[in-house]
C-alpha cells in the first residue's frame, strides 16, 4: 500500500467523531472492548466493534487478546506521520508569516507595548 494509501485511510478513520473518542480514550492507556463500549451508552456493541475494525484497518489501533479479553492500544505513528507531513509544516509557515506581519506593524508603528509596560 502507498503512503498516500495509508494516509487516507488515516484521514477517513479520523472523519468519524465515535472514532476520534476512541482514540482519545486509549490516549492514557489501552482498554479492552467491553470498556470502550461501555463509553457510548447510544452505541451496540456491534457498532463499536465496526469503529474498531476501522481504525485498526487504518493502524491506528493495535488489539492483542488476552484470555478472552480483546485489549486495544493505540498507535500514535499514523497520526504522527499525517502531523510531519501536513501540519506541522502548514503551522510553521503561518507562524512565521504572523510574524513578518508583526515585524513590518513594528516598523511602521513603532514596538507594541503591552497593558504592562
Amino acid at each position: 500500500m502507498s503512503i498516500a494509501e495509508e494516509q487516507d485511510r488515516v484521514f477517513k478513520a479520523l472523519a468519524a467523531r465515535v472514532r476520534r473518542q476512541i482514540l482519545d480514550d486509549l490516549r492514557d492507556q489501552p482498554l479492552t472492548t467491553g470498556t470502550l463500549c461501555a463509553h457510548f451508552d447510544d452505541l451496540d456493541r456491534c457498532t463499536v466493534m465496526q469503529h474498531l475494525r476501522v481504525l485498526e484497518a487504518a493502524d491506528l489501533i493495535t488489539v492483542v487478546r488476552k484470555g478472552r479479553e480483546r485489549w486495544n492500544y493505540l498507535n500514535p505513528l499514523p497520526i504522527h506521520g499525517i502531523h510531519e507531513r501536513w501540519i506541522g509544516p502548514h503551522a510553521a509557515r503561518a507562524v512565521a508569516m504572523l510574524d513578518g506581519i508583526k515585524t513590518e506593524l513594528e516598523a511602521e508603528r513603532g514596538p507594541v507595548l503591552s497593558d504592562r509596560d
